[in-house]
C-alpha cells in the first residue's frame, strides 16, 4: 500500500531542545543504605528513577538518580502519528516500547565495542560505510575518551525517541528511521572543558572521602530498517554521535 503523502516528508532537525533533561544533584547515601534525594520534579514532568548498586565490603547500597524529561508536545504528537503509520502500513506488531528496549541493548553493546575498538563486532549491526568512519575517529581518541564511550545497561539513565522518518528512495524502496537519544553515566576521567553541557555530581558511600564522581553524557543513535518486499527485516544503525567524543 503506497504512502504518497510521505514522499519527501519533512524531518525536524535533531536538537537537544526536543527534550529537557534535569538531574538532581547532591545525592547522599548514608550508612543505613537509605537515599536522600532533593525535592521532586515539577508537575507535569515525566520522571524516571534508575537504581544501580555498588559492591563495597560485601554491602550493596542502592543509589538513585532522578532524571526528569519534559518532552516538546509537538514532537511527542508528531512521533505518535508516525508510530500509527508504521503499524498501519509497515509492521502491524510494531511497539515503540519494545523498540526502545531493544535500542538500549544495542546502544550498550555497540558503545562497548567502540570503547574497545572491536570494529569487527560491528558488522551486521552498523552500516558498512559508517564502520570505517568510526574506526578512523576512535583510533584518534585518548584512552579516557574511549572509556567514556562505553555505556553499561545499568548506567543508562534516560532514553527517548528524538525523531522518526518514513521515506522512499528513487528506486521505490521503503525506509523507516528512528533516532534515539540516550543519557548515561560514566566514571571516565575527562577534563572539565572536554564535554560541553555535561553534568557532574558525586555519590557518597557511607563515610566521607568515599565519594564517586560520575558524569552524565549524551549519545544519538539512528536506527534504520528497509521495508521493501523481500528484504531482510533488520534494523541497522546508520548514525552514531557521542557528544564531543564522536561527532
Amino acid at each position: 500500500m503506497a504512502l504518497p503523502v510521505l514522499r519527501g516528508c519533512y524531518r525536524l532537525p535533531s536538537k537537544l531542545g526536543n527534550t529537557r533533561l534535569l538531574l538532581t544533584e547532591g545525592i547522599i547515601l548514608n550508612r543505613s543504605g537509605k537515599t536522600r534525594i532533593p525535592p521532586s520534579s515539577p508537575a507535569g514532568a515525566a520522571a524516571a528513577v534508575r537504581p544501580y548498586s555498588s559492591d563495597r565490603g560485601g554491602q550493596k547500597p542502592v543509589q538513585k538518580v532522578v532524571v526528569v524529561g519534559i518532552t516538546n508536545p509537538f514532537i511527542w504528537f508528531r512521533t505518535r502519528i508516525y508510530y500509527f503509520l508504521i503499524r498501519a502500513y509497515f509492521d502491524k506488531e510494531f511497539s515503540i516500547e519494545e523498540f526502545t528496549e531493544g535500542a538500549k541493548q544495542a546502544f550498550s553493546h555497540v558503545s562497548r565495542l567502540l570503547s574497545k575498538c572491536q570494529f569487527e563486532g560491528l558488522e551486521g549491526l552498523v552500516a558498512k560505510d559508517l564502520i570505517g568512519k568510526l574506526e578512523e575517529k576512535c583510533n584518534l581518541l585518548p584512552s579516557s575518551h574511549k572509556k567514556a564511550l562505553s555505556a553499561d545497561p545499568e548506567e543508562i539513565m534516560y532514553t527517548t525517541p528524538a525523531d522518526v522518518g518514513i521515506y522512499y528512495d528513487d528506486d521505490g524502496r521503503k525506509f523507516v528511521s528512528i533516532l534515539m537519544r540516550f543519557w548515561y553515566l560514566t566514571s571516565a576521567r575527562l577534563p572539565d572543558d572536554t564535554v560541553e553541557g555535561t553534568r557532574i555530581f558525586q555519590v557518597a558511600f557511607g563515610g566521607e572521602g568515599e565519594a564517586e564522581t560520575k558524569r552524565l553524557l549524551t549519545a544519538n543513535y539512528e536506527f534504520q530498517r528497509e521495508f521493501t518486499k523481500g528484504v531482510t527485516p533488520d534494523w541497522t544503525i546508520t548514525r552514531i554521535e557521542h557528544s564531543k567524543l564522536l561527532d
